[in-house]
């Protein structure tokens, strides 16, 4: 099977086993979240690269929860250059500034998304957060980090730095497809399993949050 068709057979496939395999994961991060929230603290979310969009996905959207604090760094985005942005990601020490300027503290949840985890700005931006007090969720690829060596000083990566680990069940490179007379595969799985976790996991919160008496604080769409 090739093509738009084979893509789609085995995106489903990396979404189906994400679905059966991090159910778990997904309960305890969002146990985590929701006791910050009662306590009055703050749900912040972070990537870098094509991840930044993941922190996106959470972050302003109909359905999602208003209490959500994304830290959008403009140079670690791809708007302003795709070297920038990969040289940034790698620059120990800018993970501290962030953490600074924007102020997590204890009680807090980060939620940090970087499919290699192993650049030294989440990876930092992790064990910054957690010296802070915070408590924090890594949404990763475990294939692809334990395949790879880290590029974070200290010779950690994101998984093993967080309290909890959400893994995207993508595969080494992010991209399945093999097409004859690429030299590379295509068709890449981080984004869409990525998002479709964070969904479940917006849902699961609220879920807790109603069980709980409280009434979430959901963004509803302002085009309906």
């Amino acid at each position: 099977m090739a093509g738009a068709e084979g893509y789609l057979q085995q995106a489903l496939e990396v979404a189906q086993r994400a679905a059966e395999t991090q159910l778990g994961a997904l309960r305890v991060a969002a146990a985590l979240v929701v006791d910050a929230l009662a306590a009055g603290k703050q749900f912040w979310v972070f990537g870098t690269g094509h991840s930044h969009t993941l922190a996106e996905e959470l972050y302003g959207r109909a359905g999602g929860l208003a209490d959500v604090r994304a830290v959008l760094e403009p140079g670690l985005m791809l708007h302003e250059g795709l070297q920038k942005s990969s040289l940034l990601e790698r620059l120990p020490g800018l993970a501290d500034v962030l953490l600074e300027t924007n102020g997590i503290a204890a009680g807090d949840v980060v939620l940090i998304a970087s499919n290699s985890g192993r650049n030294a700005v989440p990876v930092e931006f992790a064990l910054g957060a957690r010296k802070r007090g915070a408590q924090v969720i890594a949404l990763t690829s475990m294939a692809q980090s334990t395949s790879t060596t880290p590029r974070a000083p200290g010779g950690q990566r994101l998984f093993e730095t967080a309290d909890v680990v959400i893994d995207n069940c993508g595969v080494p490179g992010d991209a399945l497809i093999e097409v004859p007379g690429s030299p590379e595969r295509t068709g890449a799985t981080s984004t869409m399993a990525g998002a479709l976790l964070l969904q479940a996991l917006t849902v699961e919160i609220v879920t807790r949050l109603a069980a709980r008496g409280e009434t979430p604080n959901v963004l509803r769409s302002l085009n309906v």
